[in-house]
């Protein structure tokens, strides 16, 4: 019932959960730490569960979920990439220890829009 009630109340607000092509997933970060994403937010791969994304606007929440395992994690589309071949999302170190990708260093997984975050309407014209 309180998945019917969500689904119901995205497709309201337009944001209805839309499943991706599937791929690998990779983490980046290090050298990235502290500059600013394509978005304009200051990118703390530690700290936040953040992703980027070729194409998905900036704000969008993504599920991503590894398909070995079934790990899952939340992020927010606030960067551009991956810039390597096969990959579909680059997670922040944040997210990507949240699935035990970090040591690895990349998955197969699946992708599922689930929502947008508002304060990203306000500052960008590409936004979910």
């Amino acid at each position: 019932m309180k998945t019917l009630i969500l689904l119901l109340g995205l497709m309201l607000a337009g944001c209805a959960p839309k499943p991706m092509p599937p791929g690998e997933a990779s983490w980046y970060g290090p050298g990235f730490r502290g500059k600013k994403t394509a978005s304009g937010d200051t990118f703390w791969p530690g700290l936040r569960r953040t992703a980027a994304h070729r194409t998905l606007p900036f704000g969008t929440v993504v599920k991503v979920q590894r398909t070995d395992t079934g790990q899952s994690v939340r992020v927010v589309i606030n960067d551009r990439g991956p810039f390597a071949k096969g990959r579909v999302i680059d997670l922040s170190k944040r997210a990507a220890r949240r699935i035990d990708l970090v040591e690895k260093g990349h998955a197969p997984v699946t992708l599922l829009v689930v929502g947008c975050k508002e304060r990203y309407r306000r500052r960008h014209k590409n936004h979910c």
